[in-house]
């Protein structure tokens, strides 16, 4: 028995895909591997498969990762080739090797942000939001598991923050928890509404560049 790992993109109009569609697709891929994919015991048995760190649908990643589970003693080689041949436009596997490393170690993300302006970018506006997201206290309102709404502060959850003016955009660079609290990207955004309503982007493109662990080194 091996547990694998798959490294992969997911863009372009595949990262409007959702999580239980992505594992799906995967899935069907599978049998072009001839790898006998190991499945839960009991009555209702599934493949062991699960996506490390969800992407929230509308993003793109160069970094995704999905775990799973065979009944043979292999280490991936060649697989990734496989794979390929039967996913769809966006989806691109980019290895497959031993999954040594728990998940639990992965810490924080990198993310790209760029956020679009019809009129172009209000005077002022990055520095205006460098100092908003560096605030010590930043409120947003998010659903909680009980769809009710509560507050939650996201500025202990930013690591690492710059934003730059390029071409009638601001584009973010941000570095902030992946996981237990985690911190979607796009929450920025809404923290820009709530407190700089002038500044709202009217369009915000996010895609995940990369992934760490406490020490900052790279997950793998």
């Amino acid at each position: 028995m091996s547990k694998l790992r798959l490294l992969f993109v997911k863009e372009g109009p595949a990262s409007y895909i959702s999580n239980l569609d992505l594992l799906r697709t995967v899935q069907r891929a599978f049998p072009r591997t001839e790898l006998d994919i190991r499945h839960s015991q009991g009555f209702h048995p599934h493949p062991i498969i699960s996506i490390v760190l969800p992407l929230p649908v509308g993003q793109s990643s160069d970094c995704e990762l999905l775990d799973f589970e065979v009944t043979q003693e292999t280490d991936g080689a060649g697989i990734a080739e496989k794979l390929n041949g039967g996913l769809p436009e966006g989806l691109t596997i980019l290895d497959c090797y031993e999954a040594r490393r728990p998940v639990r170690e992965l810490t924080y993300l990198q993310a790209d942000m760029e956020l679009d302006y019809d009129r172009g970018v209000p005077h002022g506006a990055a520095q205006a939001l460098t100092e908003l997201l560096r605030r010590r206290e930043l409120l947003i309102e998010k659903r909680t598991k009980h769809k009710e709404l509560a507050q939650i502060d996201i500025a202990p959850l930013i690591r690492e923050m710059t934003l730059t003016e390029q071409d009638g955009s601001i584009l973010a660079d941000a570095v902030v928890a992946a996981q237990n609290p985690g911190l979607n990207p796009a929450y920025l955004a809404q923290a820009i509404e709530r407190e700089l309503p002038a500044l709202k982007p009217d369009f915000v493109r996010v895609r995940r560049t990369e992934i760490y662990d406490t020490e900052g080194n790279v997950f793998r």
